[in-house]
């Protein structure tokens, strides 16, 4: 199980919204490089990064900021956020990004992912965002009539690195993580599955290391660390001894 810490860009900024709604953003980094040296510092293995502004424009919008990033730490990257095309996927990864995430997309154009995860083995996952079951587009600003399962079921076998289910009336609201859609997600696909949305105490940490959620792959924390409602130090020691019991 990893946790992966968030920074999501907007503006340039490290900032957290609510219920992905870009006029409920709080600014808590003006610099995203000396964030991810923190995260880093405290001991986390894997940063979870999303373009807010990319996602609404469909195209990379806080690259600076990103590769900056990259240029900070030494862990690997995972970016979402306006990747919707063969040329941006192969562009941030040979820029350094780890694994590449793609939301819109894989609900409008399913061979573009399919062609992505075959050309980058274990670089493509999937980001599903789901808004009373639904899943959501655009940055969240449109509701499709698919479910998150009926997506993920389309990649069953086309190499998808991962599924990370954003829970959207959770996000950024600190109400805890829905484990329920989330593993149940999980058990009706053989692909990786990565929650999100509304991570909020060391309470998430616990529950995801309970043997219910034991095919869930790792969880994204945001807000829940930038306002210290988180301990990493006590989070990472919890996982690294669930690790060392298995």
């Amino acid at each position: 199980m990893i946790l992966f810490p968030a920074i999501d860009l907007k503006n340039g900024q490290c900032v957290r919204l609510e219920q992905g709604d870009m006029a409920r953003a709080t600014v808590f980094n003006l610099d995203p490089a000396e964030q991810a040296r923190t995260f880093a510092a405290q001991g986390f293995e894997y940063l979870h990064v999303v373009d807010l502004d990319g996602a609404f424009a469909g195209k990379p919008v806080n690259a600076d900021a990103v590769e900056r990033m990259l240029k900070a730490v030494a862990m690997p990257v995972q970016l979402g956020g306006g990747i919707r095309d063969l040329k941006t996927i192969e562009a941030w990864l040979g820029k350094g990004i780890a694994r590449v995430i793609i939301g819109t997309a894989a609900v409008r154009d399913p061979v573009l992912v399919k062609q992505a995860a075959k050309s980058f083995p274990g670089r493509v996952a999937v980001g599903l965002d789901a808004r009373d079951g639904k899943v959501a587009v655009e940055g969240w600003a449109e509701t499709s009539e698919v479910t998150a399962l009926d997506i993920a079921r389309r990649f069953e076998d086309a190499g998808i690195a991962a599924i990370i289910f954003t829970d959207i009336a959770r996000d950024g609201l600190l109400k805890g993580l829905n484990l329920e859609a989330t593993i149940a997600l999980a058990e009706s696909i053989s692909i990786p599955v990565i929650a999100s949305g509304g991570f909020a105490s060391i309470a998430d940490v616990e529950a995801l290391l309970t043997p219910r959620a034991r095919k869930l792959a790792g969880a994204i924390a945001g807000r829940a660390l930038y306002d210290g409602r988180l301990d990493p130090t006590e989070a990472l020691a919890l996982i690294r001894a669930a690790r060392a019991a298995a």
